[in-house]
């Protein structure tokens, strides 16, 4: 029961994940067998600080989207699901619709959002520009623009995940607490703050470490629209150019990858630590 799952869970994510992060102190082109890498020690962490451009754009870019998801997307869910927790008439109609762009993958999503963002046929350019007198916006092509736009349409999706998962939270609350805050003269969000949010404890545990996943392994939708360049560059389009791009640069590649393991780390662990010692005093 427990030993072929262990074996599976070994083979396909800690042995890759030892493997990359011995392979970061290497100079290693993937050619001729492990045994033909080069130990370099540190090297190709010094180099990727100093001397790389990309890396510190995508590290920039991969906050940002943290950020967004974070601030922007959640609390828009979570105020979904409040909202459609009130049983209002058509809610599960409503629940479809957002949802529904859950059910699609980031290549999807990318496909849908490049023609909406289309400079002349886009349904955005269409209504606020005048594309057959050339006034239009190049939502994607423009680097101070495409991360934004980008941003909008995977925050159409997170949104919708995030709603579900709220919403089966809320109706786990038991009802008696909402009634207690009633009786004794909360307002609603008096209530929902005081009450409501904090017994949502374990939903915003998973909604945390979800969203910081979700944020760092971006890779997909960037890599459909131009293939994470022009201001939409990503740690994880990094590890994927250096690792099987023209460049085959494993070691390189390698510690990009042991950089994004450590950034997607540390904040899940810190969240759930100081959630679990609240519990425990």
């Amino acid at each position: 029961m427990l030993g072929v799952p262990t074996l599976v869970v070994g083979a396909l994510v800690w042995f890759p994940t030892v493997a990359s992060i011995v392979l970061s102190f290497t100079n290693w082109d993937g050619i001729g067998g492990v045994g033909t890498a080069k130990w370099v020690g540190t090297q190709n962490y010094r180099e990727i600080a100093t001397i790389y451009p990309p890396f510190w754009p995508a590290v920039e870019h991969n906050a940002i989207w943290l950020a967004f998801l974070a601030f922007v997307a959640t609390p828009f869910g979570l105020f979904l699901a409040y909202q459609l927790d009130k049983e209002i008439r058509g809610s599960r109609i409503y629940q479809s619709i957002f949802y529904l762009p859950v059910v699609l993958s980031f290549a999807i999503i990318g496909f849908i959002w490049q023609l909406v963002y289309s400079p002349t046929q886009g349904l955005i350019n269409n209504i606020f520009e005048d594309p057959a007198h050339g006034n239009i916006t190049d939502w994607l092509g423009n680097p101070k623009l495409n991360l934004w736009a980008v941003l909008v349409a995977v925050g159409w999706r997170h949104v919708g995940y995030v709603m579900v998962l709220y919403l089966a939270g809320l109706k786990a609350i038991d009802p008696s607490l909402r009634e207690a805050a009633a009786i004794d003269g909360a307002g609603e969000w008096h209530a929902f703050r005081t009450v409501v949010f904090p017994a949502l404890k374990p939903i915003n545990i998973v909604i945390v470490v979800v969203t910081v996943i979700e944020a760092l392994r971006a890779f997909d939708i960037v890599y459909i629209i131009n293939r994470g360049r022009n201001g939409l560059e990503l740690l994880s389009v990094l590890v994927t150019d250096n690792i099987i791009g023209e460049a085959s640069r494993i070691g390189y590649g390698s510690s990009i990858a042991v950089i994004l393991i450590v950034i997607s780390i540390i904040p899940i662990v810190v969240f759930v630590w100081n959630s679990f010692q609240g519990e425990a005093v």
